[in-house]
């Protein structure tokens, strides 16, 4: 984590070109810029919270405790996509520590296109898997190909049902356990040369090319691997899960498969 000093806030962040906020462990707001405020429509930023949003493809973002809370817990940096009524934004977020406590920085971009910041992580974290960022771009050049060769591809999401009560009940570490333990088991247990990675806070993609067929088989062996019961601590978890496929000769662009197997898998 880096150290911010604060007796130097104002002067770092009130001409940047990119909202700024400093939220506590809970994400509630602490200080911020005022494009941050313009960027979110909030009329005082201390004591605020973010306001509710969706990502791209449309499902609801986790609050602003539940971000703080990844974010920290890992110690490293998340970029995700925020949808507002109003905009559409890419939301940096940024372990730091001021004063001696934990808290999060979090960088504000307005975003015209569905390319992220050259800032975003390509690499989530928690799992060791590609991220949105690379995600999306394997899966625009795996249309490419189709496209070129008269190939198809496949994009599989997993959604691991309930995430949210698991970690009520057995904590935030249990349920980070659980994502690790997935992701080894599809990372392990589908080809080299197919796509793993993590979609979103409780979501899985695969991105797999095949020279005809559909996506039925690849997506019934991401079930596979992801139903059974997973060692967590001094227990056994049984993930629900849920899983959708969509695939495409390449003509569809990038969000439209993307949002065409979200909304089916969300259906």
């Amino acid at each position: 984590m880096r150290t911010v000093q604060t007796s130097s806030w104002d002067d770092l962040v009130a001409a940047l070109p990119v909202g700024v906020l400093l939220q506590d462990q809970g994400g509630a707001v602490l200080a911020g810029n005022r494009l941050a405020a313009d960027l979110l429509r909030l009329p005082e930023l201390a004591g605020a919270h973010c306001p509710a949003a969706s990502d791209d493809s449309g499902a609801p973002l986790p609050s602003c405790a539940e971000l703080a809370a990844q974010v920290l817990r890992t110690g490293a940096a998340l970029t995700v996509p925020m949808v507002l009524p109003h905009t559409r934004l890419w939301a940096e977020y940024h372990p730091v520590v001021v004063g001696g406590q934990p808290r999060l920085l979090v960088l504000l971009r307005p975003a015209a296109s569905p390319v992220p910041p050259p800032s975003a992580g390509l690499v989530d974290p928690l799992t060791g898997l590609p991220g949105r960022a690379l995600l999306l771009d394997r899966l625009e050049q795996s249309l490419t190909r189709a496209r070129t060769h008269g190939t198809l591809v496949s994009l599989v999401l997993l959604d691991v049902h309930r995430l949210a009560g698991v970690n009520r009940e057995h904590g935030f570490e249990r349920g980070d356990e659980l994502l690790r333990a997935l992701a080894g088991r599809l990372r392990q247990g589908l080809r080299p040369d197919h796509t793993v990675a993590r979609y979103g806070g409780d979501e899985f993609a695969v991105v797999a090319e095949h020279p005809d067929g559909s996506g039925a088989a690849i997506a019934e062996r991401v079930r596979a691997l992801a139903g059974p019961a997973v060692r967590v601590a001094d227990g056994w978890l049984r993930p629900e899960v849920r899983v959708c496929w969509v695939t495409s000769d390449g003509e569809a662009p990038v969000d439209a498969v993307v949002a065409h197997v979200a909304d089916r898998l969300r259906g």
